[in-house]
């Protein structure tokens, strides 16, 4: 049982530290550590205040996650401890979440939150706990390769998070357990279910946790209430077609709630203007992507100058793709790319990194071509 989280030497001798979100995938991670005879350490951070914590539905560290959590620690007779992150989390993953739709950009703030909050904060107190390692319930693999420990997709495609994971850096990798990775979601449940853990039913977070109802204009403009300005919808030789209701409203690639007719054919959102405070669409056609360029690169593997596949959303397959530098070119085009989505590379199943989408170029190359960027 110990091999799951890849520690050697005599299970009583080791301590695991699991972050614990209230959900069935980290309480069976903890369960599981519990059953190798290792002193096992539960930790939950509460990222939103008492108030806020009581009413949330559907989110994680919520308040009643933190008792969900606290109830699986019991029950396996684990320590259990609550650390107090609403500020933190509230400055590093929700402001920036509201600031980078001001911005006319698509934020991902779960892998915000795993770069910040999440990893480099219970890192810290994971090590203050003299723990060997970090265990945690996302569905992704650490293989230990001929360099060291290498991030991988999970068994399960379906279940698969490695894309919000891309920005983990070696040394987290090193100290970091994913124990699920190779398992199917029906093989945790009936885990949880043969150990009598009461969250064994429970249904599955949603992917951005403070937006519980999925309406995040609503979270923006009451963070940033000059988010809901107007606008003009424009196309691309700036004709005017409409007005909108505040660029929070649109990401590219959109085609609903327009409100724009007496068209040949359907207009999709292309681009976002925060300075002219306009939404530019077109037709489908003006989404391709032939190239984004990367900021922020984080790397687990070699990935400069070679061809890979790469995932520009979470639910999308990779694609085959080349990497030159700080631009990365796609096989093919590629639709609906919007900077502030993340672009994580894969070699197989090996995640070698990503960056975040700074900007995009349309199939119009010639001058990057001419230029030898292309080449």
């Amino acid at each position: 049982m110990l091999d799951l989280f890849q520690l050697d030497g005599p299970a009583k001798a080791r301590r695991i530290v699991v972050a614990m979100s209230g959900g069935v995938d980290s309480s069976v991670v903890a369960a599981l550590a519990a059953r190798t005879g290792a002193e096992t350490i539960g930790i939950t951070l509460q990222l939103y205040d008492h108030g806020q914590a009581i009413s949330r539905v559907g989110s994680c560290c919520a308040g009643q996650d933190i008792r969900d959590a606290r109830a699986v620690a019991d029950r396996i007779g684990i320590a259990h401890y609550v650390f107090d992150h609403e500020s933190r989390f509230r400055e590093t993953v929700i402001d920036q979440f509201a600031d980078e739709y001001l911005r006319g950009r698509t934020p991902i703030p779960c892998v915000r939150c795993n770069m910040g909050v999440k990893f480099t904060d219970l890192f810290r107190l994971a090590r203050e706990l003299g723990a060997d390692c970090l265990a945690t319930g996302h569905y992704a693999r650490r293989i230990i390769g001929e360099a060291g420990p290498e991030l991988h997709r999970a068994l399960d495609p379906a279940r698969d998070q490695s894309y919000f994971l891309f920005a983990t850096t070696n040394e987290q990798l090193d100290y970091l357990r994913f124990p699920l990775g190779g398992m199917p979601k029906s093989d945790v449940r009936d885990i949880a279910q043969d150990m009598g853990l009461a969250v064994a039913l429970k249904p599955d977070s949603q992917d951005i946790c403070f937006v519980p109802n999925g309406d995040y204009a609503s979270v923006v403009r009451k963070i940033r209430p000059e988010a809901e300005a107007c606008g003009d919808i424009v196309d691309q030789h700036g004709n005017r077609l409409g007005q909108h209701k505040g660029l929070i409203h649109y990401t590219v690639g959109q085609r609903r709630g327009l409100d724009i007719g007496g068209l040949a054919e359907p207009f999709y959102v292309i681009r976002l203007d925060p300075e002219l405070q306009q939404v530019v669409v077109g037709p489908k056609a003006a989404l391709a992507v032939a190239a984004a360029r990367l900021g922020e690169p984080t790397w687990l593997g070699t990935a400069e100058q070679r061809r890979v596949h790469a995932k520009v959303r979470s639910l999308a397959k990779p694609v085959p793709a080349r990497l030159d530098g700080e631009w990365l070119y796609f096989e093919n085009p590629e639709f609906g790319v919007a900077p502030g989505q993340a672009a994580v590379l894969y070699d197989g199943d090996r995640v070698l990194g990503g960056g975040w989408i700074e900007e995009t170029a349309g199939l119009g190359l010639d001058q990057l071509v001419e230029s030898g960027a292309a080449a």
